[in-house]
């Protein structure tokens, strides 16, 4: 078991033998008897070793190290199964949101349109000689020349918008 330990906690450190064995000050083929069973590190050395691997003593004579990091990868796979169906829930709901701006948008350009042709775009016919009307006459001008121009495009966009974020069934 001590063997079986040293060997899956110095690859889990991502260490080679040789590179623990420089860490202990021995050779790696003495790090290689240890991980075979072939021979066990004396006191001085087993706690050095814990050091060198970071863990305590116990875990290095106890339980099997490579249950405990199944368990570790497990857990760790459950907290980013978690994280991931939290970012697919807030994608989901800016969709849903975009989906509904994109609708409110159209509907929107739907409403000053109808609003446009039901006044007859009297600023054809506006009377610019009078200083008071004037000034909302000019914004009135260019405020239904913007939209002329800009509508259809942005009703296109908002339209191919709301077709792209539709829930799909």
């Amino acid at each position: 078991m001590l063997n079986e330990n040293i060997k899956a906690l110095r690859k889990s450190k991502g260490l080679s033998q040789q590179e623990l064995a420089v860490k202990l000050n021995v050779v790696r083929q003495t790090v290689s008897k240890w991980e075979q069973g072939l021979s066990v590190p004396d006191s001085d050395l087993l706690i050095a070793l814990s050091e060198a691997l970071e863990t305590p003593v116990s875990t290095l004579l106890g339980e099997n190290v490579l249950e405990s990091e199944v368990d570790a990868v497990k857990a760790l796979s459950e907290k980013l199964e978690i994280i991931n169906l939290q970012f697919a829930r807030r994608k989901a709901m800016r969709k849903a949101i975009l989906h509904w701006l994109l609708i409110a948008l159209c509907a929107g350009i739907m409403i000053i349109s109808g609003v446009l042709v039901a006044v007859n775009s009297p600023y054809l016919g506006w009377d610019y000689s009078a200083p008071e009307t004037a000034v909302m006459g000019v914004a009135f001008h260019a405020f239904e020349w913007l939209f002329v121009r800009l509508a259809p495009i942005l009703l296109i966009a908002a339209l191919v918008g709301i077709f792209m974020t539709r829930k799909k069934v």
